[in-house]
């Protein structure tokens, strides 16, 4: 079988490769042989390494548009605002799959080329790699003047018989500069003398790493387009002193993989029990700038103790194989509705978004039972308010220096009865009636840390405690990639290191009779630029001469040398 064009033995001087020809009088196989010509040429160069590169090169440009463009399966979200920002271009783009990169046939189309490439390369030059590994060094060439380097030492007579002994000595020398090698014999024929010969190669591992980079490539392929289809990913938030229980139902939002399964949920239950920021107090330039998060958490598995936990910005929290990471945090005001009698009939810590990087956040609070009607607030969360010369209001610090809470009252359908899920953080008021806040002859209600105020049209009471919790985002996040493709990562910058700095070399030593004494000839051949080639000849040149001076024979010593 002949080897691949690409072969690392293929085209050079003393690294040839063997063909196959057809036999004479053969005639073409008809039109079975016309099909088969284009298929097998497309399956050529389909399964060339340069396919394969710019494939791989390809797949990088096509991932591009996922990160321009909001995601469905990432950023659902992000999704339908686009189509509200650019109704003229979201559905061209729809149609091309942008909004769903990785799932779309053209992306898939790149990936699966690039697998059945990289498989064609790998499988056939593992093969004849494997074959080159058990076979010997070639024999040495007629002419070895004519190879890239070239070197000869001139004995006198008094080596005559000694043809043997230097060879071996060479041969050595060859070895521990971790060549293979093998002895080679040519007896007279005519005019041409007898040789005795070593012929070596070494570089081995430069097609082996370079067979280790493309296969840890395809390894990379097949752990993200197989196992990540095993990943999922779910978004809690939780304010100071709530716990939640990991399954489906606790998550604010999920992303499970193509191959989820709830049974890949590990059981345990996660409480936040505080969230501490750390402000920056020194540098007057950066006064009130946050330089750390830290939430402390609680941790309970089935059966065992509970124990307590950090989770920091980049330094999530690692237990049953899922990671938690921090992600945003905010205010949760606890608010308190009343109806006219005093009694309760809402109470809960409400989360607010934060909108700028001071926290000044905006929130919803929906009471659809125990009030005369159905009433809605939209409001702004002043961690520290201060007021603007426009009237309106903003937050001048992170903290808690200045807390303030206003809010814009509705009434009306808060849609709740419909069984259509809605945003917790949004009111749709197309159904509903302002009857306080901006736009209305009513002022909002403006509520600080313990107070008190009347709802308007005697609708009862609203409270905010005196005690502000915070809260915290938390993404756990199950990766089965990650361990293979650092493994993989490894091997191919490994791999990569070997096929670009391992020199692959062929070197020989050949002794024959030349006039009244011998003429030792030193040569070697490299595949492709190789700048240490002669370096290394003549280092092995000298070498032998050291030994060749040490041995027993004294006129060793007068020996002539002779390098070109």
């Amino acid at each position: 079988m002949s080897r691949p064009s690409d072969h690392y033995d293929a085209g050079k001087p003393g690294f040839e490769a063997s063909t196959r020809t057809a036999p004479r009088g053969s005639k073409p196989r008809g039109a079975a042989a016309r099909i088969l010509a284009p298929l097998r040429a497309i399956w050529t160069w389909l399964t060339s390494m340069r396919t394969a590169i710019i494939l791989l090169l390809l797949l990088a440009i096509a991932a591009v548009p996922g990160s321009l463009v909001p995601q469905t399966s990432s950023d659902p979200n992000g999704v339908t605002q686009y189509f509200t920002d650019h109704p003229d271009t979201a559905p061209v783009l729809e149609q091309w799959g942008m909004f769903d990169v990785y799932s779309s046939w053209w992306f898939s189309a790149i990936y699966l080329l690039l697998f059945v490439s990289l498989v064609g390369c790998i499988l056939p030059r593992t093969a004849h790699h494997l074959r080159a590994l058990r076979s010997k060094p070639p024999r040495t060439p007629a002419r070895l003047e004519r190879l890239d380097a070239y070197a000869t030492v001139r004995l006198d007579e008094r080596w005559l018989g000694r043809e043997g002994e230097i060879v071996d000595l060479a041969r050595k020398q060859l070895r521990s500069r971790r060549y293979r090698t093998e002895l080679f014999e040519t007896p007279e024929r005519g005019k041409r003398a007898a040789t005795i010969s070593v012929s070596a190669e070494r570089g081995y591992l430069r097609e082996t790493g370079n067979l280790i980079f493309h296969t840890a490539m395809l390894g990379v392929i097949i752990a993200v387009g197989v196992l990540s289809g095993f990943n999922w990913h779910g978004q809690r938030v939780l304010v100071e002193g709530q716990t939640y229980v990991n399954g489906l139902v606790s998550y604010s939002s999920f992303t499970p993989g193509r191959f989820f399964t709830p049974s890949q949920i590990p059981g345990f239950s996660l409480g936040l029990d505080k969230l501490d920021v750390t402000y920056e107090t020194e540098n007057e330039n950066a006064i009130g700038i946050p330089i750390d998060y830290t939430a402390h958490v609680t941790v309970q598995h089935p059966g065992e103790e509970a124990y307590t936990d950090t989770v920091r910005v980049n330094d999530p929290l690692r237990m049953d194989g899922t990671d938690t990471y921090l992600l945003a945090n905010g205010y949760a005001p606890t608010i308190t509705v009343r109806d006219p009698d005093g009694n309760e009939v809402f109470h809960d810590s409400v989360v607010f978004i934060p909108q700028d990087t001071q926290l000044t956040s905006t929130g919803v609070v929906k009471v659809p039972d125990g009030l005369a009607e159905q009433v809605g607030f939209v409001g702004f969360f002043y961690p520290t308010a201060q007021q603007l010369d426009s009237g309106a209001y903003t937050s001048v610090h992170q903290d808690l220096l200045d807390p303030m809470l206003t809010l814009n009252v509705y009434t009306g359908d808060l849609g709740l009865d419909d069984g259509i899920p809605t945003s917790v953080y949004r009111l749709d008021t197309e159904n509903m009636t302002q009857v306080a806040g901006r736009g209305t002859d009513v002022e909002g209600v403006t509520l600080r840390p313990g107070e008190t105020v009347e709802l308007p049209n005697g609708l009862g009471s609203i409270t905010m405690d005196a005690e502000v919790p915070r809260y915290a985002s938390f993404d756990v996040h199950r990766d089965y990639t990650r361990v293979p493709v650092a493994v993989c990562v490894f091997l191919a910058i490994a791999g990569l290191i070997a096929s670009l700095l391992v020199p692959r070399r062929r070197a020989w030593v050949k002794v024959q009779r030349s006039g009244d004494g011998l003429l030792v000839e030193f040569a070697g051949l490299a595949r492709g630029e190789d700048p240490q080639l002669a370096r290394a000849i003549n280092e092995l040149v000298d070498a032998c001469t050291q030994q060749l001076v040490s041995l027993k024979n004294p006129a060793a010593a007068d020996s002539a040398r002779d390098k070109s």
